[in-house]
């Protein structure tokens, strides 16, 4: 037998087997081939059949399957060989097709003609079928939405001669989701950075759709390196954001998303751009009971803590010189860029330092003669504010009053007090000893020396006279 003669039996014997498949049939079979326009399918005893390459694609235009995979279809027509498609054409659906489409699942086109009590009328073929709401989508959209429109549905209850046709729209958008959800997965993982749509705003963050329906979590606190305190601000339902995939919890199926991380950690920076003694322009943030925060620039927050401020006598009252929302000029006192943390002192307006200058701080050394405020009473002393973050004791010996007077009279909480500083243990400022007797002392000696220096007065008499007349002189004083 000739090669045409060969080629000829076979296309016979392909042609009667196509014969005894029926139209609307339903067929399993395995992609053999993929070309431009059409898939060839194997289908066994049956010969091979085609099927368009747009039935094998998913919304976004890419392939669901590949060569060897098997896949359902119906039997769309047996002219020249066997067409397959994989859904029933609105206008081609027979009722024996319906039936076959309901016991196989396979899904079929028809059309939204209008709204109903409790779902849509929905024409397929010749065929009317009901459409409840909740199975139209997976969201809540006005009914008049998708009247007019043609949509592909699954038969989810069908009874004999086309009665009672109830169809679904939701089940086939969950099933695709749920394929693309499984994809989308694969490619989150930490430290991944992604494009997704915000779903919905909440007051501690946005949810984000990356795809497929899988929804991560963008907190407040990672949306931006300054504090964020209303997310609306920063995202919107329906923008497009990119994120970065901070941490993936698969058995609690969780997803944290960032947004700052995508740009540079303003800390990073510290070191080269802030240094101890220095001062800096802020906003008060907000107050706490230890405290005043306060923003620098982007990210960066300082403390002013309580206890930089000059005590006033009353309790908290520190708190009346800052007020949330207000800008200052704040000295730098710490720095702990591992830890984040800065310290600051409130900087009195009207002072060189306000305007921005860097100008050496007094210098707290043995002898120096100093104004501070008392700040508090201890039993062994006073303690005496001399500048934000540098406390002195005058121990009571130093204080210049008698044991069983009351200290706290001569030296109120909040009151300026001038002392001298007796010595200054290391490190700088940890413990500085004052002393208000030694100003005391100075006034006296000044007083001596003015009196002896007077042009008028009397020759020295011996001692005990001088002094009577010392004790005479700063009489008045001493009451």
């Amino acid at each position: 037998m000739s090669e045409s003669t060969d080629d000829f039996a076979a296309m016979f014997e392909a042609s009667l087997q196509a014969r005894r498949v029926e139209k609307g049939q339903t067929i399993e079979g395995t992609i053999v081939a993929i070309g431009p326009d059409v898939a060839f399918i194997d289908v066994g005893g049956k010969g091979e059949a085609t099927i368009e390459v747009a039935e094998l694609k998913d919304v976004d235009g890419d392939l669901e399957v590949a060569v060897g995979d098997r896949i359902q279809a119906v039997v769309v027509s047996t002219v020249g060989g066997l067409t397959l498609s994989r859904r029933l054409a609105r206008g081609a659906a027979t009722e024996r097709q319906l039936e076959d489409a309901f016991h196989t699942g396979l899904p079929v086109e028809g059309k939204v003609e209008k709204a109903v009590k409790g779902g849509y009328e929905i024409r397929i073929g010749h065929q009317r079928g009901f459409c409840p709401f909740s199975q139209i989508d997976t969201l809540r959209t006005d009914p008049s939405a998708h009247e007019g429109h043609v949509y592909e549905f699954r038969i989810i209850e069908y009874k004999e001669g086309g009665r009672n046709l109830v169809v679904s729209r939701r089940a086939l958008l969950e099933e695709a989701q749920r394929a693309s959800a499984a994809e989308v997965r694969q490619s989150i993982v930490a430290g991944a950075v992604l494009t997704g749509r915000v779903v919905s705003v909440r007051d501690f963050g946005a949810f984000v759709d990356l795809g497929g329906g899988v929804q991560g979590l963008l907190h407040v606190s990672e949306m931006g390196w300054s504090r964020v305190s209303d997310a609306s601000q920063i995202v919107q339902p329906g923008e497009e954001i990119t994120v970065k995939v901070l941490r993936v919890d698969e058995d609690k199926q969780k997803i944290s998303l960032g947004l700052k991380q995508l740009t540079a950690d303003p800390w990073s920076r510290v070191e080269a751009t802030y240094q101890i003694g220095h001062v800096r322009h802020g906003r008060v943030t907000r107050i706490t009971e230890f405290g005043a925060f306060v923003e620098l620039e982007a990210g960066i927050e300082g403390l002013a803590h309580a206890s930089t401020f000059a005590p006033t006598g009353r309790r908290d009252g520190w708190s009346a010189s800052v007020t949330p929302g207000m800008t200052g000029t704040f000295e730098i006192l710490s720095i702990d860029v591992d830890k984040k943390r800065i310290g600051v002192a409130l900087v009195p307006e009207g002072s060189a330092r306000a305007g921005g200058s860097q100008p050496a701080q007094t210098e707290i050394v043995a002898g120096a003669r100093l104004t501070g405020k008392v700040e508090r009473h201890e039993k062994f002393g006073v303690f005496v504010f001399l500048a934000p973050g540098r406390t002195g004791l005058i121990p009571l010996s130093e204080t210049g009053v008698a044991r069983e007077a009351d200290v706290s009279k001569t030296f109120p909480v909040g009151a300026d007090v001038e002392v001298v500083v007796l010595d200054v243990e290391d490190p700088p400022g940890h413990r500085i000893r004052l002393s208000a007797k030694a100003v005391l002392d100075a006034h006296e000696a000044e007083e001596v020396r003015e009196y002896t220096e007077r042009a008028d007065a009397p020759p020295a008499e011996g001692f005990g006279s001088l002094a009577d007349k010392l004790r005479g002189a700063l009489g008045p004083r001493e009451k």
